[in-house]
C-alpha cells in the first residue's frame, strides 16, 4: 500500500550564503505540498505570519475528502486540515493551535487512521520529548478524530492515547510574595537582569509594568491567564470585557462558546477596580485591551513572567497559573464557604473541593472533634 501524503505543511528554507559567507537570500518559511513548494512571503522569524498563510492556503487550496472511507484510506493530515478549516480558523487562539497542529502534522501526516494506536501515541511522545506538551497535542488530535467521526467521514471508534497527567502542583504565594512580585515588575526598568541583580535601573525604560497589570488583575479575581489577556475595556468578538460601570469583569470571550473551563462574570474587588479605573484613564493607545505593550495586546506572558519571578526571588515552580491557584487557596484559608469560591473562581465545587478543601480551617473539624470527645474516654496509665 503507498505511503499516505503527508499533506500541505511549514517547511523552512535555510538562508543562502556566498563564499565569504555572507546571506545573499534570508532564510524563508514556504508551504510543502506534495512536490509543491509554495512562497509564504515570510521570514524566519514571522513564525505567526506563516502559519496564517498555511491556514490560508489549506482553506483555499486544499479539498481534503470528505467522505465515508475505511480508516486505512483516510489520512491523519486530511483529518488535521479539515478540523483546521472548520473550527480553529475563527479561533480566537488560532496561531497557537495551529503551531500544535502544524507538529502534529510533521509526525502524524504520513499514517492513517488506522495507524493511531497506542502504541504510536506513545512513540509520538517520546518524539515529542515533554509529557505534558505532547499531552496537549495529542488532546488536540483527538479533537480533531473526534470531529471528523461526528461529520460521518468514518464510523469505528479511533482512540488517542494521552500521557498520564502530570502531578498537580501545590506551590502557591503568599500575599507578600504577590507584592513583591507586582513590585519588581513595576519598578523593573531596561538593564535589569533575570539573575536577580541590579543592571540599569535608573535610566532605561519601565519593561515590566503591564505584566503588573496582569499579576494585579488575574490574581484580584482568581482569573484564568487567557482571560486576562484578552481583556478590553469595550466588549468585542474575541474578548473578554471589563465593565467598570457595573464593577464586573466578564471572563469568557465574546463569540466563545462555554467549555468545561467554565468564565463566568465575576464582581471585582474595590482594589482592583480602582486599579482598572485609573488604567482606563491614563490609556492613551486604541488597542483597547486591558494588558498591553507598546499600544498593542500582548498574547503571551510566560517569557517575561519567568524573568519577573527569578527578579524577585520566589524560586520553582511559579507560573502565571499560579497566581490563580494563590487566590483561591487564600480564599479557602478565610473560611470563605465553598459554593462562593467556586463561583468566584469559576470552577466546580466538587473540584474545589478534591484540590483545596484542605485549606479550608473547617476541614475535617467535626471529625477531629469527634474524635477528641472519643479519647476523653480512655486514660493512659
Amino acid at each position: 500500500m503507498p505511503r499516505a501524503a503527508k499533506g500541505p505543511r511549514l517547511y523552512l528554507v535555510a538562508a543562502r550564503r556566498n563564499a565569504e559567507g555572507r546571506v545573499v537570500v534570508a532564510a524563508r518559511w514556504v508551504i510543502r505540498d506534495g512536490t509543491k513548494m509554495l512562497t509564504t512571503g515570510c521570514g524566519e522569524s514571522d513564525v505567526a505570519g506563516a502559519h496564517q498563510a498555511l491556514a490560508d492556503y489549506i482553506r483555499a487550496a486544499h479539498r481534503p475528502a470528505r467522505s465515508q472511507r475505511g480508516l486505512d484510506d483516510i489520512s491523519v493530515a486530511d483529518v488535521l486540515n479539515i478540523y483546521a478549516t472548520d473550527h480553529v480558523a475563527q479561533h480566537p487562539d488560532r496561531h497557537r493551535i495551529a503551531q500544535r497542529l502544524q507538529r502534529l502534522l510533521d509526525w502524524w501526516g504520513g499514517k492513517t487512521l488506522a495507524q493511531v494506536t497506542g502504541a504510536t501515541c506513545r512513540a509520538y511522545a517520546t518524539h515529542r520529548g515533554n509529557a505534558g506538551g505532547a499531552r496537549r497535542d495529542l488532546q488536540d488530535l483527538s479533537a480533531a478524530i473526534g470531529h471528523h467521526h461526528r461529520e460521518g467521514y468514518h464510523r469505528e471508534i479511533v482512540k488517542v492515547a494521552l500521557p498520564k497527567r502530570g502531578e498537580a502542583r501545590d506551590r502557591w504565594l503568599s500575599r507578600s510574595e504577590v507584592a513583591r512580585l507586582v513590585w519588581t515588575m513595576w519598578r523593573a526598568r531596561e538593564g535589569s537582569r533575570a539573575d536577580g541583580k541590579a543592571g540599569n535601573t535608573t535610566e532605561g525604560r519601565h519593561t515590566m509594568r503591564h505584566l503588573a497589570r496582569f499579576v494585579l488583575l488575574a490574581y484580584s479575581t482568581a482569573s484564568r491567564p487567557g482571560a486576562v489577556l484578552t481583556a478590553s475595556w469595550e466588549a468585542a468578538a474575541g474578548r473578554s470585557y471589563v465593565d467598570l460601570d457595573k464593577g464586573v469583569f466578564y471572563r469568557l470571550r465574546e463569540g466563545a462558546r462555554e467549555t468545561n473551563k467554565r468564565q463566568p462574570p465575576v464582581r471585582l474587588p474595590r482594589s482592583i477596580l480602582a486599579h482598572l479605573r485609573r488604567w482606563r484613564r491614563l490609556t492613551n493607545s486604541e488597542s483597547g485591551f486591558v494588558v498591553e505593550w507598546r499600544g498593542q495586546p500582548v498574547a503571551r506572558v510566560k517569557v517575561g513572567f519567568a524573568n519577573a519571578v527569578k527578579m524577585s526571588g520566589l524560586g520553582e515552580g511559579v507560573s502565571p497559573h499560579t497566581l490563580r491557584h494563590s487566590a483561591v487557596t487564600h480564599l479557602m484559608q478565610q473560611g470563605v464557604p465553598t459554593w462562593e469560591v467556586a463561583g468566584f473562581a469559576g470552577m466546580g465545587e466538587a473540584v474545589l473541593r478534591r484540590h483545596y478543601a484542605h485549606h479550608h480551617p473547617d476541614h475535617m473539624g467535626a471529625a477531629v472533634s469527634a474524635m477528641g470527645a472519643t479519647q476523653k474516654r480512655y486514660r493512659l496509665a
